[in-house]
Protein backbone atom coordinates (compact mmCIF):
# COMPACT_ATOMS: atom_id res chain seq x y z
CA UNK A 1 0.00 0.00 0.00
CA UNK A 2 2.87 2.34 0.85
CA UNK A 3 4.49 1.47 -2.44
CA UNK A 4 1.33 2.22 -4.40
CA UNK A 5 0.98 5.51 -2.50
CA UNK A 6 4.48 6.56 -3.51
CA UNK A 7 3.78 5.66 -7.12
CA UNK A 8 0.66 7.79 -7.33
CA UNK A 9 0.84 10.84 -9.61
CA UNK A 10 -0.40 13.17 -6.89
CA UNK A 11 2.39 12.06 -4.57
CA UNK A 12 5.04 12.60 -7.22
CA UNK A 13 3.56 16.01 -8.11
CA UNK A 14 3.55 17.06 -4.46
CA UNK A 15 7.17 15.95 -4.07
CA UNK A 16 8.18 17.88 -7.17
CA UNK A 17 6.44 21.00 -5.89
CA UNK A 18 8.16 20.72 -2.50
CA UNK A 19 11.53 20.10 -4.15
CA UNK A 20 11.16 23.06 -6.50
CA UNK A 21 9.97 25.20 -3.62
CA UNK A 22 13.03 24.32 -1.58
CA UNK A 23 15.28 25.08 -4.57
CA UNK A 24 13.61 28.47 -5.06
CA UNK A 25 13.83 29.31 -1.36
CA UNK A 26 17.49 28.28 -1.32
CA UNK A 27 18.26 30.39 -4.36
CA UNK A 28 16.50 33.39 -2.82
CA UNK A 29 18.41 32.89 0.42
CA UNK A 30 21.76 32.73 -1.38
CA UNK A 31 20.87 35.78 -3.47
CA UNK A 32 19.82 37.72 -0.37
CA UNK A 33 23.03 36.74 1.43
CA UNK A 34 25.19 37.81 -1.53
CA UNK A 35 23.23 41.04 -1.97
CA UNK A 36 23.79 41.91 1.69
CA UNK A 37 27.50 41.10 1.52
CA UNK A 38 28.08 42.68 -1.90
CA UNK A 39 25.88 45.74 -2.29
CA UNK A 40 26.12 46.67 -5.97
CA UNK A 41 23.91 48.89 -8.07
CA UNK A 42 23.94 50.36 -11.56
CA UNK A 43 23.22 54.06 -12.07
CA UNK A 44 21.86 54.74 -15.55
CA UNK A 45 21.04 58.44 -15.02
CA UNK A 46 22.83 60.89 -17.33
CA UNK A 47 24.62 62.78 -14.54
CA UNK A 48 25.06 59.74 -12.21
CA UNK A 49 22.58 61.21 -9.75
CA UNK A 50 22.52 58.04 -7.63
CA UNK A 51 26.28 57.48 -7.57
CA UNK A 52 28.75 58.98 -5.12
CA UNK A 53 31.37 61.23 -6.69
CA UNK A 54 35.00 60.28 -7.13
CA UNK A 55 35.96 62.71 -4.39
CA UNK A 56 33.63 61.05 -1.89
CA UNK A 57 34.92 57.62 -2.85
CA UNK A 58 38.52 58.77 -2.35
CA UNK A 59 37.72 60.19 1.08
CA UNK A 60 35.79 57.20 2.44
CA UNK A 61 37.85 54.39 0.91
CA UNK A 62 41.00 56.14 2.17
CA UNK A 63 39.91 56.10 5.81
CA UNK A 64 42.81 54.95 8.00
CA UNK A 65 40.75 54.65 11.19
CA UNK A 66 37.16 53.84 12.12
CA UNK A 67 34.57 56.51 11.36
CA UNK A 68 30.87 56.83 11.97
CA UNK A 69 27.85 58.65 10.56
CA UNK A 70 24.94 59.13 12.97
CA UNK A 71 21.52 60.16 11.70
CA UNK A 72 18.89 61.40 14.16
CA UNK A 73 15.32 61.45 12.87
CA UNK A 74 11.90 59.85 13.20
CA UNK A 75 11.89 56.17 12.28
CA UNK A 76 9.40 56.90 9.50
CA UNK A 77 11.92 59.30 7.94
CA UNK A 78 14.96 56.98 8.01
CA UNK A 79 14.48 55.91 4.40
CA UNK A 80 14.97 59.50 3.20
CA UNK A 81 18.58 59.35 4.35
CA UNK A 82 19.26 55.62 3.90
CA UNK A 83 19.29 55.93 0.12
CA UNK A 84 22.35 58.19 0.46
CA UNK A 85 24.05 57.08 3.67
CA UNK A 86 23.94 53.36 2.82
CA UNK A 87 26.03 54.17 -0.26
CA UNK A 88 28.64 55.67 2.07
CA UNK A 89 28.43 52.59 4.30
CA UNK A 90 29.14 50.28 1.34
CA UNK A 91 32.40 52.07 0.48
CA UNK A 92 34.51 51.06 3.46
CA UNK A 93 34.44 48.47 6.29
CA UNK A 94 35.88 51.19 8.55
CA UNK A 95 32.68 53.23 8.28
CA UNK A 96 29.48 52.52 10.20
CA UNK A 97 26.13 54.28 9.92
CA UNK A 98 23.70 54.49 12.85
CA UNK A 99 20.05 55.57 12.58
CA UNK A 100 18.59 56.83 15.87
CA UNK A 101 15.06 57.97 16.65
CA UNK A 102 15.41 60.77 19.27
CA UNK A 103 11.83 60.14 20.44
CA UNK A 104 12.61 56.51 21.25
CA UNK A 105 16.05 57.25 22.69
CA UNK A 106 15.71 60.74 24.23
CA UNK A 107 18.67 60.31 26.57
CA UNK A 108 20.99 59.54 23.65
CA UNK A 109 19.62 62.51 21.71
CA UNK A 110 20.17 64.78 24.72
CA UNK A 111 23.73 63.49 25.19
CA UNK A 112 24.47 64.44 21.58
CA UNK A 113 22.75 67.85 21.90
CA UNK A 114 20.26 66.97 19.17
CA UNK A 115 17.57 69.65 18.92
CA UNK A 116 16.02 68.95 15.52
CA UNK A 117 15.03 66.03 13.33
CA UNK A 118 17.36 65.21 10.45
CA UNK A 119 20.58 65.95 12.36
CA UNK A 120 23.64 64.23 10.87
CA UNK A 121 26.98 63.87 12.65
CA UNK A 122 30.22 62.64 11.09
CA UNK A 123 32.80 61.32 13.56
CA UNK A 124 36.27 60.85 12.06
CA UNK A 125 39.87 61.49 13.05
CA UNK A 126 38.79 62.08 16.64
CA UNK A 127 36.55 65.00 15.60
CA UNK A 128 32.84 65.49 15.13
CA UNK A 129 31.36 67.62 12.36
CA UNK A 130 27.71 68.23 11.53
CA UNK A 131 26.27 67.93 8.02
CA UNK A 132 23.58 70.55 7.53
CA UNK A 133 21.49 68.36 5.22
CA UNK A 134 21.22 64.80 3.94
CA UNK A 135 23.09 65.55 0.72
CA UNK A 136 26.40 64.27 -0.59
CA UNK A 137 27.83 67.76 -0.69
CA UNK A 138 27.10 68.34 3.01
CA UNK A 139 28.10 64.87 4.26
CA UNK A 140 31.35 64.80 2.27
CA UNK A 141 32.08 68.35 3.42
CA UNK A 142 31.69 67.21 7.03
CA UNK A 143 34.16 64.38 6.35
CA UNK A 144 36.67 66.86 4.89
CA UNK A 145 36.37 69.19 7.88
CA UNK A 146 36.84 66.32 10.31
CA UNK A 147 39.74 64.68 8.47
CA UNK A 148 41.64 67.79 7.46
CA UNK A 149 41.18 70.00 10.47
CA UNK A 150 42.88 73.37 10.66
CA UNK A 151 41.79 76.51 8.89
CA UNK A 152 42.22 77.16 5.19
CA UNK A 153 41.51 80.78 4.33
CA UNK A 154 41.13 82.28 0.86
CA UNK A 155 41.95 85.98 0.97
CA UNK A 156 40.49 87.91 -1.95
CA UNK A 157 42.28 91.11 -2.89
CA UNK A 158 40.20 94.26 -2.96
CA UNK A 159 40.78 97.91 -3.81
CA UNK A 160 41.66 97.60 -7.51
CA UNK A 161 38.26 96.76 -8.99
CA UNK A 162 38.33 93.01 -8.32
CA UNK A 163 35.20 90.84 -8.24
CA UNK A 164 33.64 90.90 -4.79
CA UNK A 165 32.71 87.94 -2.59
CA UNK A 166 29.67 89.95 -1.50
CA UNK A 167 28.39 90.79 -5.00
CA UNK A 168 25.36 88.88 -6.31
CA UNK A 169 25.62 90.53 -9.75
CA UNK A 170 26.27 88.28 -12.73
CA UNK A 171 30.03 88.95 -12.53
CA UNK A 172 30.23 88.87 -8.73
CA UNK A 173 31.87 86.11 -6.70
CA UNK A 174 29.10 85.44 -4.15
CA UNK A 175 28.55 81.91 -5.48
CA UNK A 176 32.30 81.27 -5.43
CA UNK A 177 32.36 82.30 -1.78
CA UNK A 178 29.51 79.89 -1.06
CA UNK A 179 31.30 77.08 -2.92
CA UNK A 180 34.53 77.68 -1.02
CA UNK A 181 32.83 77.67 2.36
CA UNK A 182 30.98 74.44 1.55
CA UNK A 183 34.38 72.88 0.88
CA UNK A 184 35.83 73.83 4.27
CA UNK A 185 37.50 77.10 3.26
CA UNK A 186 37.10 80.33 5.11
CA UNK A 187 36.91 83.54 3.08
CA UNK A 188 37.91 87.13 3.73
CA UNK A 189 38.98 90.20 1.80
CA UNK A 190 42.28 92.03 2.18
CA UNK A 191 43.74 95.23 0.79
CA UNK A 192 47.41 95.70 0.02
CA UNK A 193 46.99 99.46 -0.38
CA UNK A 194 46.97 100.45 3.28
CA UNK A 195 49.44 97.77 4.33
CA UNK A 196 51.35 96.02 1.51
CA UNK A 197 51.72 92.73 3.33
CA UNK A 198 49.79 89.45 3.03
CA UNK A 199 48.36 88.46 6.44
CA UNK A 200 49.68 85.23 7.97
CA UNK A 201 46.22 83.69 8.20
CA UNK A 202 45.89 83.64 4.38
CA UNK A 203 46.31 80.14 2.94
CA UNK A 204 45.63 81.38 -0.61
CA UNK A 205 45.56 84.87 -2.10
CA UNK A 206 43.01 85.44 -4.86
CA UNK A 207 43.50 88.22 -7.40
CA UNK A 208 40.09 88.02 -9.05
CA UNK A 209 40.00 90.22 -12.14
CA UNK A 210 41.52 93.57 -11.08
CA UNK A 211 40.45 96.37 -13.44
CA UNK A 212 43.18 98.77 -12.27
CA UNK A 213 46.93 98.43 -11.83
CA UNK A 214 48.26 97.16 -8.55
CA UNK A 215 50.63 99.68 -7.01
CA UNK A 216 54.32 98.66 -6.86
CA UNK A 217 54.23 97.97 -3.09
CA UNK A 218 51.28 95.61 -3.57
CA UNK A 219 53.03 93.80 -6.44
CA UNK A 220 56.18 93.45 -4.33
CA UNK A 221 54.08 92.05 -1.48
CA UNK A 222 52.56 89.41 -3.78
CA UNK A 223 55.98 88.56 -5.19
CA UNK A 224 57.52 88.17 -1.75
CA UNK A 225 54.54 86.13 -0.58
CA UNK A 226 54.79 83.48 -3.32
CA UNK A 227 58.59 83.42 -3.36
CA UNK A 228 58.48 82.91 0.39
CA UNK A 229 56.33 79.79 0.05
CA UNK A 230 52.86 81.36 -0.27
CA UNK A 231 50.05 80.32 -2.61
CA UNK A 232 48.21 82.59 -5.06
CA UNK A 233 45.56 82.39 -7.79
CA UNK A 234 45.72 85.09 -10.47
CA UNK A 235 42.64 85.56 -12.69
CA UNK A 236 43.62 88.38 -15.05
CA UNK A 237 41.38 89.68 -17.85
CA UNK A 238 42.46 90.97 -21.28
CA UNK A 239 43.38 94.71 -21.24
CA UNK A 240 40.25 95.82 -23.09
CA UNK A 241 39.22 99.45 -23.53
CA UNK A 242 35.66 99.67 -24.83
CA UNK A 243 33.71 102.81 -23.91
CA UNK A 244 33.68 103.30 -20.16
CA UNK A 245 34.67 99.70 -19.51
CA UNK A 246 38.44 99.53 -19.28
CA UNK A 247 40.81 96.93 -17.88
CA UNK A 248 44.40 97.96 -17.28
CA UNK A 249 47.37 95.90 -18.38
CA UNK A 250 48.70 95.58 -14.82
CA UNK A 251 52.21 95.76 -16.27
CA UNK A 252 54.07 95.46 -12.96
CA UNK A 253 52.25 92.25 -11.99
CA UNK A 254 52.54 90.92 -15.55
CA UNK A 255 56.31 91.44 -15.36
CA UNK A 256 56.52 89.34 -12.18
CA UNK A 257 54.47 86.55 -13.74
CA UNK A 258 56.69 86.64 -16.83
CA UNK A 259 59.73 86.30 -14.58
CA UNK A 260 58.08 83.21 -13.09
CA UNK A 261 57.41 81.78 -16.56
CA UNK A 262 53.87 82.91 -17.50
CA UNK A 263 53.46 85.59 -20.18
CA UNK A 264 50.08 87.32 -20.39
CA UNK A 265 49.29 88.11 -24.03
CA UNK A 266 47.35 91.28 -24.87
CA UNK A 267 44.69 89.52 -26.90
CA UNK A 268 41.18 88.11 -26.78
CA UNK A 269 40.57 84.46 -27.61
CA UNK A 270 37.53 83.68 -29.78
CA UNK A 271 36.03 80.24 -30.42
CA UNK A 272 34.86 79.64 -33.99
CA UNK A 273 33.94 75.96 -33.62
CA UNK A 274 30.27 76.82 -33.08
CA UNK A 275 29.95 74.37 -30.18
CA UNK A 276 29.35 77.19 -27.72
CA UNK A 277 26.19 78.17 -29.60
CA UNK A 278 24.60 74.93 -28.40
CA UNK A 279 24.77 76.40 -24.89
CA UNK A 280 23.76 79.91 -25.94
CA UNK A 281 27.34 81.26 -25.88
CA UNK A 282 28.99 83.55 -28.40
CA UNK A 283 32.45 83.21 -29.90
CA UNK A 284 33.79 85.29 -27.01
CA UNK A 285 33.17 82.33 -24.65
CA UNK A 286 35.64 79.60 -25.66
CA UNK A 287 34.76 76.09 -24.49
CA UNK A 288 37.62 73.92 -23.28
CA UNK A 289 37.77 70.13 -23.43
CA UNK A 290 41.54 69.71 -23.82
CA UNK A 291 43.48 69.31 -20.59
CA UNK A 292 47.07 68.47 -19.77
CA UNK A 293 48.34 65.98 -17.19
CA UNK A 294 48.65 68.30 -14.18
CA UNK A 295 46.96 67.18 -10.94
CA UNK A 296 44.49 70.08 -11.19
CA UNK A 297 42.96 68.87 -14.46
CA UNK A 298 43.75 65.16 -14.74
CA UNK A 299 40.22 64.19 -13.64
CA UNK A 300 38.49 66.59 -16.05
CA UNK A 301 39.12 64.56 -19.21
CA UNK A 302 35.46 64.27 -20.21
CA UNK A 303 34.30 67.58 -18.74
CA UNK A 304 33.76 70.88 -20.57
CA UNK A 305 34.58 74.27 -19.06
CA UNK A 306 33.71 77.75 -20.35
CA UNK A 307 35.81 80.94 -20.26
CA UNK A 308 34.13 84.26 -21.19
CA UNK A 309 36.42 87.10 -22.32
CA UNK A 310 39.74 85.33 -21.86
CA UNK A 311 43.31 86.00 -23.05
CA UNK A 312 46.00 83.52 -24.05
CA UNK A 313 49.15 82.64 -22.12
CA UNK A 314 52.68 81.63 -23.10
CA UNK A 315 54.28 79.21 -20.66
CA UNK A 316 57.91 78.34 -19.92
CA UNK A 317 60.01 77.49 -16.88
CA UNK A 318 61.61 80.34 -14.97
CA UNK A 319 64.95 80.51 -13.18
CA UNK A 320 63.42 79.16 -9.96
CA UNK A 321 60.03 77.99 -11.18
CA UNK A 322 58.54 74.95 -12.85
CA UNK A 323 55.44 75.83 -14.84
CA UNK A 324 52.95 73.52 -16.55
CA UNK A 325 50.06 74.16 -18.92
CA UNK A 326 46.63 73.28 -17.60
CA UNK A 327 44.15 73.57 -20.49
CA UNK A 328 43.89 74.88 -24.03
CA UNK A 329 41.28 75.87 -26.61
CA UNK A 330 40.50 73.87 -29.73
CA UNK A 331 42.27 74.44 -33.03
CA UNK A 332 39.18 76.30 -34.24
CA UNK A 333 39.97 79.43 -32.28
CA UNK A 334 41.61 82.77 -32.98
CA UNK A 335 43.29 85.43 -30.84
CA UNK A 336 42.60 89.01 -31.84
CA UNK A 337 44.63 92.00 -30.67
CA UNK A 338 41.73 94.34 -31.40
CA UNK A 339 40.67 95.15 -27.87
CA UNK A 340 39.06 98.55 -28.30
CA UNK A 341 35.98 97.69 -30.38
CA UNK A 342 32.52 96.78 -29.14
CA UNK A 343 31.91 94.54 -32.17
CA UNK A 344 34.73 92.05 -32.50
CA UNK A 345 35.39 90.57 -35.91
CA UNK A 346 37.80 87.77 -36.73
CA UNK A 347 40.35 88.40 -39.43
CA UNK A 348 42.00 85.05 -40.31
CA UNK A 349 44.65 86.89 -42.30
CA UNK A 350 45.83 88.91 -39.27
CA UNK A 351 44.61 87.08 -36.16
CA UNK A 352 46.65 84.23 -34.75
CA UNK A 353 45.11 80.76 -35.02
CA UNK A 354 44.75 78.36 -32.08
CA UNK A 355 44.97 76.28 -30.04
CA UNK A 356 45.84 78.61 -27.14
CA UNK A 357 46.83 77.97 -23.54
CA UNK A 358 44.40 79.65 -21.14
CA UNK A 359 45.66 78.42 -17.77
CA UNK A 360 48.94 77.44 -16.14
CA UNK A 361 50.20 76.30 -12.74
CA UNK A 362 53.69 76.71 -11.32
CA UNK A 363 55.85 76.06 -8.28
CA UNK A 364 58.57 78.35 -6.92
CA UNK A 365 61.72 76.86 -5.40
CA UNK A 366 62.33 78.82 -2.22
CA UNK A 367 65.55 76.96 -1.46
CA UNK A 368 64.10 75.83 1.87
CA UNK A 369 63.18 72.25 2.67
CA UNK A 370 59.43 71.45 2.55
CA UNK A 371 58.63 75.05 1.60
CA UNK A 372 57.53 75.66 -2.00
CA UNK A 373 55.56 78.55 -3.41
CA UNK A 374 52.65 77.73 -5.71
CA UNK A 375 50.71 79.86 -8.18
CA UNK A 376 47.99 79.41 -10.80
CA UNK A 377 47.33 81.88 -13.61
CA UNK A 378 44.23 82.02 -15.83
CA UNK A 379 43.78 84.59 -18.59
CA UNK A 380 40.32 85.63 -17.45
CA UNK A 381 38.19 86.06 -14.34
CA UNK A 382 34.57 85.97 -15.49
CA UNK A 383 34.49 82.15 -15.66
CA UNK A 384 34.30 82.12 -11.84
CA UNK A 385 31.48 84.71 -11.74
CA UNK A 386 27.93 84.07 -10.58
CA UNK A 387 26.45 83.80 -14.07
CA UNK A 388 28.64 80.92 -15.26
CA UNK A 389 30.36 79.33 -12.27
CA UNK A 390 27.84 76.49 -12.20
CA UNK A 391 28.40 75.63 -15.85
CA UNK A 392 29.50 72.02 -16.27
CA UNK A 393 33.10 71.64 -14.99
CA UNK A 394 33.77 75.23 -13.89
CA UNK A 395 33.14 74.63 -10.15
CA UNK A 396 35.31 71.49 -10.21
CA UNK A 397 38.11 73.38 -11.90
CA UNK A 398 38.16 76.31 -9.48
CA UNK A 399 38.05 73.98 -6.45
CA UNK A 400 40.78 71.75 -7.91
CA UNK A 401 42.93 74.85 -8.20
CA UNK A 402 42.22 75.79 -4.59
CA UNK A 403 42.94 72.28 -3.32
CA UNK A 404 46.21 72.09 -5.24
CA UNK A 405 47.29 75.49 -3.99
CA UNK A 406 46.55 74.47 -0.39
CA UNK A 407 48.42 71.16 -0.90
CA UNK A 408 45.24 69.08 -0.59
CA UNK A 409 45.84 67.05 -3.74
CA UNK A 410 43.87 64.12 -2.32
CA UNK A 411 40.72 66.24 -2.57
CA UNK A 412 41.18 66.98 -6.27
CA UNK A 413 38.39 65.16 -8.03
CA UNK A 414 34.90 65.55 -9.43
CA UNK A 415 32.66 66.92 -6.70
CA UNK A 416 29.11 65.97 -5.74
CA UNK A 417 26.70 66.85 -8.51
CA UNK A 418 23.69 69.01 -8.00
CA UNK A 419 20.31 67.60 -9.08
CA UNK A 420 19.82 68.07 -12.79
CA UNK A 421 16.56 69.53 -14.01
CA UNK A 422 15.72 68.03 -17.41
CA UNK A 423 12.18 69.10 -18.32
CA UNK A 424 10.43 67.53 -21.30
CA UNK A 425 9.51 70.29 -23.74
CA UNK A 426 7.21 69.37 -26.63
CA UNK A 427 5.80 71.39 -29.46
CA UNK A 428 2.07 71.55 -30.20
CA UNK A 429 2.40 69.03 -33.04
CA UNK A 430 4.35 66.61 -30.82
CA UNK A 431 1.73 66.90 -28.07
CA UNK A 432 -0.97 66.19 -30.66
CA UNK A 433 0.85 63.04 -31.78
CA UNK A 434 1.23 61.84 -28.17
CA UNK A 435 -2.47 62.54 -27.52
CA UNK A 436 -3.77 60.61 -30.53
CA UNK A 437 -1.31 57.76 -29.98
CA UNK A 438 -2.10 57.25 -26.28
CA UNK A 439 -5.78 58.26 -26.08
CA UNK A 440 -7.09 57.00 -29.43
CA UNK A 441 -4.71 54.68 -31.26
CA UNK A 442 -3.70 52.33 -28.40
CA UNK A 443 -7.26 51.82 -27.02
CA UNK A 444 -8.63 51.26 -30.53
CA UNK A 445 -5.82 48.80 -31.27
CA UNK A 446 -6.69 46.82 -28.13
CA UNK A 447 -10.40 46.79 -29.02
CA UNK A 448 -9.61 45.72 -32.59
CA UNK A 449 -7.38 42.94 -31.32
CA UNK A 450 -10.14 41.68 -29.01
CA UNK A 451 -12.71 41.73 -31.82
CA UNK A 452 -10.28 39.84 -34.07
CA UNK A 453 -9.78 37.10 -31.47
CA UNK A 454 -13.52 36.86 -30.84
CA UNK A 455 -14.24 36.62 -34.55
CA UNK A 456 -11.69 33.86 -35.15
CA UNK A 457 -13.01 31.80 -32.22
CA UNK A 458 -16.59 32.28 -33.42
Amino acid sequence: MNRSFLQQKSTKFTAYVLLYGLVVLGALGVANFLAKRHNKSIDTTSNKKFSLSEQTQQIVTGLKADAKITYFDKTSNFQQAKDLLDRYDALSPRLTVDYIDPDKKPQLARANAVTRYGTIFVDANGKREEAKAASEEEVSGAFIRALKGGKRTVCALTGSGEHSFDSTDRTGYAQLKELLEKNNYQTQTISLIEKPEVPKECSIVLAGGPRFDYLPPAVNALKSYVEGGGRALFLLDPPMKVGKEQVSGNDALAAVLKEWGVTLNADLVLDTSGVGQLFGFSAAVPLVATYDSHAIVRDLREVTTAFPMVRSLDVTNGAKTTVEKLFSTSAKSYATASLDKAEIEINPAKDKAGPFTLGAAGTYNTGKENLTGRFVVVGGSQWAGNSILRFNGNPDLIMNMMNWLSSDEDLISIRPKEPENRPLNMSVSQMRVVFFASVLFLPLAIVASGISVWWRRR
